[in-house]
């Protein structure tokens, strides 16, 4: 019997791809003998790394961020004898790559013109209603071929020497029992954030806890929260697997809707996050699954009086919003519960 072969293909930022790490486990569980591979870009391929049910992982562009050409591409993708591609991304120019790579039965997301003109198969979000998940929504595509699908959460393996790795630095941060609150400050202006100078007071507040350990989790971060005394910059961003080891240690997170954010969500890191409640930006659509979390939302009717339209200019500092002071307090019930304090 010809053995099935998959692609499944998500070329956008880390969270994105964290997000699509249920389809190759829900595709293996249903068919063990399957092959599966993993279209991603070079930035994000340590999501994939030492993942079980991942047979190998392909890369979409070079590591300085350039596409590779087009035919390069194609031979490297045909080479592989693919029976099944998914494109989790709308992309056209991805589209054409699979068509011309011979992979017969493709399915993308949405009606493009290209799709239709390729014969490409198609899963709608209809509008977002009702509105799911978006590591939901990406396993329409195997519902689509009738394949079963009893789990959405995200998964990212360590090796066993990694694990170690980890072991090593978090027994070196926690001394006499101390709790490790990470801090990641930036986004890439990918949702909404708390400023800069919001994030510097909570910071601030947070090492004055006697009980935490604070680490800054940017590898660069801003000047507005750099070399702030009692904290901790142990990331360097010499690559995204040393990072997620770290992200590993932690015992709390804090952030907004980020890729850091599903990193540890996927590592099963407790995450406490900031949230806009419009729908493109939700904790529904896009909120931590698997992990123990806890969401903090502005007031209902902030969006409603102050919203800047751009969620990516949002910093919840108008009237009604999230103050450093406020993001302190529900933090420390959060760990309070966690540790049981």
């Amino acid at each position: 019997m010809k053995q099935d072969r998959y692609l499944i293909t998500r070329i956008d930022r880390i969270g994105d791809v964290v997000l699509s790490t249920p389809l190759p486990r829900e595709i293996k569980k249903n068919n063990p003998d399957c092959f599966v591979s993993v279209l991603v870009k070079y930035q994000t391929k340590d999501v994939y790394l030492n993942n079980p049910w991942v047979d190998k992982i392909l890369i979409y562009d070079n590591p300085d961020r350039t596409n590779k050409p087009f035919w390069e591409l194609v031979k490297e993708i045909r080479a592989e004898k693919f029976s099944h591609g998914f494109m989790l991304l709308p992309d056209e120019r991805l589209n054409y790559v699979l068509l011309f790579a011979g992979i017969k039965n493709r399915t993308g997301v949405g009606h493009k013109l290209y799709q239709f003109l390729t014969f490409t198969k198609f899963v709608d979000r209809k509008k977002y209603i009702p509105l799911r998940h978006e590591a939901d929504y990406c396993l329409d595509m195997l519902r689509k071929l009738n394949i079963p699908v009893n789990n959405i959460y995200p998964e990212i393996f360590l090796t066993e020497k990694e694990t170690e790795q980890a072991l090593e630095i978090k027994k070196r941060l926690k001394e006499n029992g101390k709790i490790i609150i990470g801090v990641h400050t930036t986004s890439g202006n990918s949702s909404p954030n708390l400023s800069l100078n919001t994030y510097k007071i909570l910071i601030e507040l947070l090492v004055r806890k006697t009980n935490y350990e604070v680490l800054i989790t940017d590898f660069n971060p801003p000047s507005e929260v750099r070399d702030i005394t009692g904290a901790k910059y142990i990331f360097d961003g010499s690559s995204l697997r040393s990072d997620i080891i770290k992200f590993s240690i932690l015992d709390v997170l804090i952030s907004n809707s980020t890729g850091p954010m599903h990193i540890c969500a996927a590592l099963k890191v407790p995450t406490f996050s900031v949230f806009c409640p419009l729908t493109a930006c939700s904790k529904e659509l896009w909120g931590p699954l698997g992990n123990k979390s806890y969401v903090l939302l502005p007031e209902k009717k902030y969006c409603e009086t102050h919203c800047p339209i751009d969620p990516k200019k949002c910093d919840y500092s108008k009237p009604g919003g999230l103050q450093a002071e406020q993001v302190f307090n529900e933090l420390n019930k959060f760990v309070d519960s966690l540790f049981q304090l």
